[in-house]
């Protein structure tokens, strides 16, 4: 293919031709509408999941299903950007592109439809997208369009000029805006603006009115600045069609990082670390990745960013299925890897781009590519794997994106192509003998300084290192990185977790941990890093509740408390592994509101958890939904204790702590009645505004901090557990107060949280550097 793009960048205005006149007005305009629309797109993404989280949680898969959609309305833009080439006039173009805008902006304010009722929990998928097409999917997708609508008609305007030659490099200014409007918006729109204002005329909204402006404003002044004035710019001359076997290479160079970018997204939240705004980051840099390849002289030319990828990648392909690193070292592989195998497939992409009449044609196959590949991660990949396999799937496919080489493998390359599979089988065999030899496997921990999982990495490294050396053999290279997959997974399925299971919500495991001081073995209950229960096995501690619910801690005391007025009617909001069961005595009442199916199920199970089976006295019941919308099916005044026990993890469902849902929980309650807010999170002080909300709505609260003492308790029998219990009444705390434990709240400056206003960045940064005022 010929080199159509030229070097000349946007402020290229200057022509060699005497008989035009320089112009660097209209390049600029172009940039500005187009960073603009990108802008407005990007913010629209946080906004509107923010809107859909009371119905389905705060799980990372709401997040990217929701990419999905927005992938797939973009492909439907960039679909009726292409279709919109057919008509040879630029003014008819422009006059329907407008039109449309104005069409769309018929379902401003943006906001989220009741149209098809509340989610299936377990269907929630098909709801999400379903509701998401009707209540954004038009305005969304028309401004999508804004981008390559723009480029093309860039193209045909600046003919005779060099940028014209190059209108690719608009992307990179589409990108950028995108890029900055992601970061602003947990950094500066979420904390100060309401989610009202945010999507009002004074915010989205109007940001959209002022861009149809801009597109009509646009179009009057390069018109009036055209060189012919007598006639319209004429199309573009026509190339020769893009093969079926080169839009099948780009769209799978296009699919690649879309899927990587969710796959390393649920990755790092899964297994990693538990962090908020973790999405931002993949999001940020896949974003990158586009300013940089379709720079007219990128920041990372390719011949730089192979060998870099080429090692992040073995690397990080030999660290995925291991957790016994730091996470911040840990957290960084992944990123840079992903972040160097995007920028490898965009600057393909960018290498491979079409001559500028084929511009629309181009981007159409980059936006299937992006829908293929998040359809895969988000939709797919739930249902087929019980673990995030998709991504080091991914990770190692991408290889084949790398040069191929030419010619049969010399015999240095065989010879590393052999020893890698030597080395890759080692693990395999070493685990496989100590897992069926008992007296080797006593015998190998006695005198072995390392885990299996720890020896499997070192004898695993050399085989990364061959793979480095084929990197530009790309099968070698993908054969190779397949096989320290294969091998690490396999070891690390032994020794690390007994029982996997997935679903919409997340990936929740099951580990054995021995602990000689409550009998040996201890199921724990995972999602990732955080821990939602645990049971002992033995049988003489098997009914102890244990963790965030040993009687010592204030969910615990709480329990105790209520429980000695007389019988009880307790709710809880996260089942976990069930351990509230251990205080469910014959005259009481239980339930849990859970969102996940699947947790149900597990807890329930007797080969992992008898909290529900064996411990409770009578039959526990579970109401399956998002607890703002099934506790509002409650009788009122029906609750002596009512616990939401959801706040633990990375993924905290915000609208369960704010004023209007704690309202609604007191509702429940009976005049004496408490419920317990339990807010231990590694990341987030999620107390402040808690305290906050109790003293909005004027209701008496009290707080109480466990903090755990090492070696003072079986490590896991107790967890650290704060929590702050709220009552309609001053009598209902009464008995809570006669327990030195519990404290009065401290006075807070911190803005509560409504269902229109959450700052969690704020909370972040108030977790990492307390202020006097935070009350522990």
């Amino acid at each position: 293919m010929s080199d159509t793009t030229g070097e000349s960048g946007l402020g290229s205005g200057v022509t060699t031709d005497p008989a035009r006149p320089a112009d660097r007005l209209t390049p600029l305009l172009f940039a500005l509408a187009i960073f603009t629309s990108a802008s407005l797109v990007f913010v629209v993404q946080p906004m509107v999941t923010k809107l859909v989280l009371p119905m389905l949680g705060g799980s990372p898969a709401v997040w990217n299903t929701a990419m999905v959609f927005f992938q797939a309305a973009l492909l439907g833009g960039y679909l009726y950007a292409h279709l919109l080439q057919q008509v040879g006039s630029i003014k008819l173009q422009v006059a329907i592109h407008l039109v449309l805008l104005l069409i769309a902006a018929l379902f401003l304010p943006l906001h989220i439809n009741g149209w098809l009722g509340d989610p299936d929990p377990n269907a929630p998928i098909g709801w999400l997208l379903a509701t998401l097409a009707l209540s954004v999917g038009a305005p969304f997708a028309v401004l999508s369009a804004t981008a390559p609508l723009l480029q093309a008609w860039f193209a045909r305007v600046r003919a005779g000029y060099p940028d014209g030659k190059n209108p690719y490099v608009l992307y990179a200014a589409s990108n950028l805006g995108s890029f900055l409007a992601l970061l602003s918006y947990p950094v500066l729109i979420e904390p100060l603006t309401t989610l009202t204002g945010q999507r009002g005329w004074f915010g989205w909204s109007g940001g959209y009115v002022i861009f149809v402006l801009m597109v009509a404003t646009l179009a009057f002044v390069v018109w009036r600045r055209r060189l012919d004035r007598e006639a319209e710019p004429a199309q573009l001359a026509s190339t020769a069609p893009i093969p079926w076997r080169e839009k099948g290479i780009l769209v799978l160079l296009a699919a690649a990082p879309s899927s990587l970018m969710m796959g390393v997204t649920t990755h790092l939240s899964t297994d990693v670390a538990s962090a908020p705004f973790l999405w931002v980051i993949p999001l940020a840099l896949y974003l990158l990745t586009f300013v940089i390849a379709f720079q007219a002289r990128p920041w990372i030319p390719l011949p730089i960013t192979l060998p870099i990828q080429g090692a992040i990648g073995a690397v990080c392909v030999l660290l995925v299925a291991f957790r016994t690193l730091e996470w911040p070292i840990a957290f960084t592989v992944h990123i840079l890897a992903f972040f160097f195998a995007a920028l490898m497939c965009h600057q393909t992409l960018a290498a491979r781009r079409p001559p500028p009449d084929r511009l629309t044609e181009f981007y159409l196959l980059l936006s299937v590519g992006g829908v293929v590949g998040g359809a895969f991660t988000a939709l797919l990949a739930p249902v087929i794997f019980n673990m995030v396999w998709e991504y080091p799937l991914v990770l190692v496919l991408v290889g084949l994106a790398r040069p191929w080489g030419k010619g049969p493998l010399r015999a240095e390359e065989k010879g590393a192509l052999v020893a890698a599979a030597v080395f890759a089988l080692l693990p395999v065999l070493l685990s496989a003998w100590l897992t069926y030899d008992d007296a080797a496997r006593a015998k190998f921990y006695d005198i072995s300084p390392f885990g299996v999982d720890q020896l499997a990495l070192w004898i695993l490294g050399p085989v990364a290192i061959c793979a480095f050396l084929l990197r530009d053999r790309a099968l070698a290279f993908v054969g190779i990185l397949a096989m320290i997959a294969l091998s690490s997974q396999y070891v690390v399925r032994i020794y690390d977790w007994s029982y996997s299971e997935r679903s919409f919500f997340g990936v929740m495991r099951v580990a054995k941990i021995n602990d000689q001081r409550m009998g040996g073995d201890v199921h724990v209950l995972m999602h990732g890093t955080t821990l939602h229960g645990a049971q002992a096995r033995d049988a003489r501690f098997d009914c102890e509740p244990t963790l965030y619910y040993h009687p010592m801690t204030p969910i615990g005391q709480a329990a105790t408390i209520v429980g000695a007025r007389g019988p009880a009617n307790i709710g809880v909001v996260g089942q976990g592994s069930g351990a509230m069961a251990a205080y469910k005595r014959a005259g009481d009442t239980l339930t849990f509101f859970e969102i996940d199916p699947m947790v149900d199920r597990m807890s329930r199970d007797p080969r992992w958890f008898t909290y529900i089976s064996n411990c409770a006295a009578g039959e526990i019941r579970t109401v399956l939904g998002d607890a703002r919308l099934t506790l509002n099916r409650e009788r009122p005044g029906s609750y002596d204790l009512l616990i939401i026990d959801a706040f633990s993890s990375d993924a905290v469902p915000t609208h369960l702590l704010t004023v209007e849902a704690i309202e609604g929980y007191l509702k429940l309650l009976k005049p004496n009645g408490v419920v317990l807010l339990h807010l231990s999170n590694r990341n987030l002080d999620i107390t402040l505004p808690a305290i906050a909300a109790a003293k909005t709505l004027g209701k008496p609260s009290l707080h109480n901090l466990y903090q755990e003492r090492s070696g003072a308790m079986p490590d896991m029998a107790i967890a650290s557990t704060e929590a702050l219990v709220i009552s309609p009444t001053e009598q209902g705390l009464a008995d809570f107060r006669a327990n030195p434990d519990w404290s009065a709240s401290p006075e807070t400056t911190v803005r509560p949280w409504t269902d229109d206003y959450v700052n969690l960045f704020g909370s972040l940064w108030r977790a990492f550097r307390p202020p006097p005022e935070r009350p522990y």
